[in-house]
């Protein structure tokens, strides 16, 4: 299982209410179900993921969820998942206010751009940092921005987001000390005001 997936696993609590928003192909989904015995739902745009999703009998949506999310009551879902899928939307601001609104927390995993590596490699290559945590060509990258650790916090301070949890995690683990620069990926937990 990928860290990211346990950790996030860790965070859940036993027979909750997930919606995950850009669930591929809902392997975390199918891991909730059967570890934590949640019920699960998921939104995926990619058509043949979320007929993945569904073989593997899993209720999946197609949509796209920087159209909102108007079929979902306010705080319907205990947790509402974002993992490595703000880097890739348009609309973050408006797809994270849409979470915070459906669930009563709100995941957020997404890749640091200031790890030592990416920075390493742009000040002596000159070049797009390819790796574990971003390993896309700039040319094939479905990435739209890129977010660093310290750049999420002063966000969530601007919009009075609480973060209620924070985990950062290294090629080998979680990292404890120095994350904006050690850690390729950053997974927290918010809930609104």
């Amino acid at each position: 299982m990928k860290l990211d997936h346990q950790v996030i696993a860790d965070i859940i609590s036993e027979g909750a209410h997930v919606l995950d928003l850009g669930c591929g192909e809902g392997d975390l989904l199918a891991y909730l179900r059967h570890s934590k015995k949640a019920q699960v739902q998921g939104i995926e745009l990619d058509e043949n993921w979320m007929h993945t999703c569904v073989e593997k009998g899993l209720t999946v949506l197609q949509g796209d969820i920087e159209s909102g999310l108007v079929d979902y009551p306010d705080h319907s879902f205990d947790y509402v998942i974002l993992n490595q899928i703000m880097q890739e939307i348009k609309k973050a601001d408006f797809v994270l206010q849409e979470a915070l609104r459906v669930g009563r927390r709100v995941i957020i995993g997404f890749p640091n751009f200031a790890h030592i590596t990416a920075r390493l490699t742009l000040f002596f290559r000159g070049r797009t940092p390819i790796n574990k945590a971003l390993p896309y060509y700039w040319f094939e990258t479905p990435n739209v921005r890129f977010l660093t650790i310290d750049d999420f916090k002063d966000y969530c301070a601007k919009k009075n987001m609480i973060i209620e949890q924070e985990h950062y995690l290294g090629a080998k683990g979680r990292i404890s000390v120095l994350p904006n620069l050690l850690a390729q990926n950053a997974i927290f937990v918010l809930t609104g005001k």
